[in-house]
């Protein structure tokens, strides 16, 4: 309605604002004519864009009459304002990208971590590659320094594993007994963990290689220390063996049957043949039988997605590892996940066929002796994966 003059004049028109005054709407323009009605309610506004946000009345809730915020401080959604809103949900966006890089980084910083801890020294031949991917896995007892502490001076390898990953076929861990009598080159025939400590892995994987006829893409040793830490760090592992044993030379003592053991027996298990029939192959299956264990526990998601876990299991395991020199974090996982398809119903496990146990050596020691018909085969065999999966190949003499 038309403006009453104070003064008892005529009614005189108001002309648009353009500048709200305290208190009063956002800036809006009001066609001539056009009424102002008064409202109990608030008013949605129209604001101009060019015009500055008013001072007073507005509030940290935006554009709203003064008398809407006067009574509780809330905008036309009644939740406090967009801006709040807004800001919540950068907030939460913000958490949601700091959880994402959280996530992201554990991993890649263990894995820088973890890699930082491998030692490394140069193993690996010049000899042309074969077919597939091949692992050579030495476990080294240096005295005094991997768990084992007795009158021995030096380094062996004990344990020699041929890991090999054909381009299709099941993937085959050959335990090789370390007393198979090979030709060692440069040295003659001998056992062949005696390459281990006459050259060190360059030898010992020239060694393989010439038996074998594949060439070793990447070399692995793992201390016994090694061995026994991860072991503890998994909580022990279930392993069975059908009779009752005390064995001086390993200082295993064991209750026929199957237990949960812990590091330091497990690495006896692993180790003892003097109170084995078989000897050496019987020492080769209980190996096999740990590794086969220790990849079942880590496997465990409980253990696994654990970070704790995680941590532990790498410095107990990289402790003592060594690998050739292009070998690193990546690698390794890579050699586990083989091993765990070896060692699984789709894999393949044994040693080489074996002609005797109690072989002779010139020098007059005993030694195993590998049988000579059948041996090219079986490694050719091997190379191209053409073993059922599954299968236990190689061993004893039918």
């Amino acid at each position: 309605m038309p403006a009453r003059n104070e003064s008892g004049g005529p009614p005189r028109s108001i002309p648009p604002r353009t500048v709200p005054p305290a208190g009063g709407q956002p800036p809006q323009a009001i066609p001539p004519g056009r009424p102002v009605r008064a409202s109990a309610g608030p008013v949605r506004p129209t604001p101009v864009r060019s015009a500055p946000r008013p001072a007073a009345g507005g509030g940290r809730g935006g554009n709203y009459p003064a008398g809407a915020l006067a009574a509780g401080g809330r905008g036309p959604t009644g939740r406090g304002g967009s801006n709040i809103r807004i800001r919540k949900g950068r907030v939460a966006g913000v958490v949601a990208v700091l959880v994402v890089l959280a996530i992201l980084a554990w991993p890649i910083g263990l894995l820088i971590w973890a890699n930082g801890k491998i030692q490394h020294v140069e193993a690996l031949s010049d000899a042309e590659s074969t077919p597939g991917t091949t692992y050579l896995l030495a476990g080294s007892d240096a005295r005094g320094s991997g768990g084992i502490d007795d009158s021995t001076s030096g380094a062996r390898t004990d344990t020699i594993m041929l890991l090999h990953k054909p381009s299709s076929g099941p993937v085959a861990l050959i335990s090789i007994p370390r007393d198979t009598y090979v030709e060692i080159p440069g040295v003659g025939g001998d056992k062949i963990n005696a390459a281990y400590a006459y050259g060190g892995a360059p030898l010992l994987v020239e060694t393989v290689e010439a038996l074998s006829g594949l060439t070793v893409d990447h070399y692995a040793e793992v201390g016994f220390g090694g061995i026994e830490g991860v072991v503890d760090a998994v909580g022990g592992v279930r392993l069975c063996y059908p009779e009752d044993v005390h064995d001086v030379k390993s200082k295993l003592k064991w209750k026929a049957g199957c237990h949960i053991a812990d590091g330091k027996t497990a690495i006896a298990f692993s180790r003892m043949r003097y109170a084995d029939p078989t000897g050496d192959i019987g020492r080769t299956e209980r190996q096999q039988q740990l590794i086969a264990a220790v990849g079942k526990k880590v496997g465990d998601p409980a253990i696994l997605l654990n970070p704790a876990t995680q941590v532990g299991l790498a410095d107990a395991g990289l402790a003592t590892v060594v690998t050739d020199t292009d070998s690193g974090i990546i690698d390794l996982a890579m050699l586990g996940l083989a091993f765990r398809s070896a060692n699984g119903k789709d894999g393949v496990t044994g040693t080489p066929p074996i002609a005797t146990i109690n072989y002779r050596t010139p020098a007059g020691a005993s030694a195993v002796q590998l049988d000579p018909n059948l041996v090219g085969e079986f490694w050719a065999k091997i190379r191209d994966g053409d073993y059922e999966a599954g299968e236990k190949v190689g061993g004893m003499p039918g």
